[in-house]
């Protein structure tokens, strides 16, 4: 697969609050956070951008608060922040699920710096990376999703139906794929392509 020369790597809300599965349950993709990091690091070394979105919570009870430990990025990504000789860097904040309603504005800004393709990473697959791309794709940017990059938690809906976090993740991806949002792919096409 291509990716572009000045392709965003769009970080999201990968943030220490999510470690906390008493409150949030089981997880899936064991392995996201090493593909995250790599991601991170093959991207900084190229001088490609990276956007790192941060979610700042409304919810009283939620570990995303801002003023919460859980709000703040997990380490491997703080490490990561602002690294010398990388490309061009934006820290987004938000309190809704999709990063392109965040502030400062992200469409604005990759609108300005001419980037046209945007990789989406980060927590969790079934919400804020999917409303993300969602939106990517309907303001018309070629988003990419890195499946195995992203995870999720088992959820409840309605009339009582569980499923679990493999469940909803494979339809998140079956959804933005067939649905024309995104292409979703593993680190290793990304990967491929980037290189």
């Amino acid at each position: 697969m291509d990716i572009a020369e000045n392709a965003a790597l769009v970080v999201v809300d990968v943030q220490q609050g999510f470690e906390d599965l008493d409150f949030w349950g089981r997880r899936n993709h064991p392995g996201a956070d090493g593909n995250i990091a790599g991601l991170i690091e093959v991207w900084q070394a190229s001088g490609r951008p990276v956007v790192f979105v941060r979610h700042d919570s409304v919810e009283p009870a939620s570990p995303l608060r801002p003023g919460q430990p859980g709000n703040g990025f997990k380490e491997y990504v703080e490490q990561r922040r602002g690294k010398e000789g990388g490309g061009a860097e934006l820290l987004v904040t938000k309190s809704v699920n999709s990063a392109f309603h965040g502030t400062p504005d992200l469409g604005a800004w990759l609108k300005d710096a001419g980037i046209f393709q945007v990789v989406l990473v980060g927590i969790q697959t079934t919400m804020c990376v999917e409303t993300t791309a969602r939106v990517g794709g309907n303001l018309g940017y070629d988003v990419v999703v890195v499946f195995d990059a992203t995870y999720t938690f088992d959820v409840e809906g309605p009339f009582g139906r569980r499923r679990d976090a493999d469940e909803v993740a494979q339809a998140s991806a079956v959804t933005l794929h067939g649905g024309g949002f995104a292409r979703v792919v593993t680190a290793a096409d990304v990967l491929a392509g980037a290189t």
